[in-house]
């Protein structure tokens, strides 16, 4: 499985960005995907996710109310939406595909975010 996230960028405090995480590669019939992120010095740490058939989406406190997950599976790929952005949502955006049984974690390559104050 190969993901590739896109939409990263430097954005003002307040501005808007919307990632992209597109999958290739095996499919599946049980996953969830979701969106994780690392600022420099601190561990890295879930920010949202999604089951692959929407059904259920998960927000993280820090960013609930600002921050959306969606997918759509015609593209294979997994959004997020990203509005009110604070100069603390700073650092490098992962996604995650994880397998539900059995459990297979796929990561991809990060996408920088930057938020200027």
């Amino acid at each position: 499985v190969q993901l590739q996230a896109s939409g990263g960028g430097l954005v003002q405090a307040g501005g808007s960005l919307r990632l992209s995480c597109a999958a290739s590669g095996r499919t599946f019939s049980n996953y969830a995907t979701g969106w994780f992120r690392q600022a420099p010095g601190k561990e890295r740490e879930f920010v949202a996710a999604i089951r692959w058939n929407g059904a259920n989406k998960y927000h993280a406190d820090a960013v609930r109310g600002r921050f959306t997950i969606s997918r759509d599976n015609a593209k294979n790929t997994v959004f997020l939406q990203m509005n009110s952005l604070k100069p603390e949502d700073t650092g490098v955006y992962y996604c995650k595909l994880s397998t539900i049984n059995p459990t297979e974690d796929y990561w991809g390559e990060g996408t920088q975010v930057t938020v200027s104050s």
